[in-house]
């Protein structure tokens, strides 16, 4: 397996996210921890930065940070003082996939690209969910440390990162491979509920189009998807 010395992990849940959890749990193997993260969920607030007003962090047991702030704000401090040394930053497991288009609006995604625009090498690691079905953290904890031993391995290319999405496979179906894929450039479907005052976004993810051999058909077709993304 691949050794790194520093890895701070991250994600746009919250420290408390059970993602986050299994990401750190994935990661053990390949080099010590530390965990900087949103004191809350940031879901979707894409690559927003804090700048104009304080930011608070806090310190929690094992040298957890929580930050008052969204996943690039995290990765900012992270990078600027509170683990500059850091090797890599991976973020995640974000609980929903992160696949084609939905790069741009995802937190998760965010924060790895922000270590990327600054010199250190970063994965995002999202888990597409079907509908009406549990996750299992801890069979996504074991997909993730094989596909993030892989890509640890990988020559680092500069100003890029690693996008994964783990597939939601059936319980009793065996382990899924990985594939490495594009991602998908098909604009999500604009469908919405309207009355009078408001509107609800009413798309069915599981319906989104999808290019084939693209990340989306990748996951979707029950196979861990892994996209190399330039900043670009």
């Amino acid at each position: 397996m691949a050794k790194i010395s520093r890895l701070v992990l991250t994600n746009d849940d919250g420290i408390g996210a059970p993602g986050l959890q299994a990401l750190s749990e994935a990661v053990k193997p390949f080099g010590s921890i530390r965990v900087i993260a949103p004191d809350g969920p940031q879901s979707g607030c894409g690559h927003a930065v804090t700048t104009h007003q304080p930011i608070a962090y806090s310190l929690h047991e094992d040298d957890q940070v929580a930050v008052g702030g969204t996943p690039a704000d995290c990765v900012r401090l992270a990078l600027a003082r509170l683990e500059a040394s850091a090797d890599w930053v991976i973020s995640g497991i974000n609980a929903g996939g992160n696949l084609g288009v939905d790069v741009y609006h995802s937190g998760t995604v965010a924060a790895a690209r922000e270590a990327a625009m600054r010199g250190v090498p970063a994965i995002a690691i999202s888990h597409y969910i079907r509908r009406g079905v549990p996750l299992d953290w801890e069979r996504a904890a074991r997909l993730a440390r094989t596909v993030i031993g892989f890509l640890l391995e990988q020559p680092v290319e500069p100003l890029t990162f690693w996008n994964v999405n783990l597939p939601h496979v059936d319980s009793q179906d065996p382990d899924p491979g990985y594939r490495l894929c594009p991602v998908d450039p098909s604009p999500l479907p604009l469908e919405y509920q309207w009355d009078a005052r408001q509107v609800l976004y009413s798309g069915v993810y599981s319906l989104r189009p999808k290019v084939p051999d693209s990340d989306i058909a990748v996951c979707f077709s029950g196979t861990i998807s892994v996209s190399r993304i330039g900043i670009g």
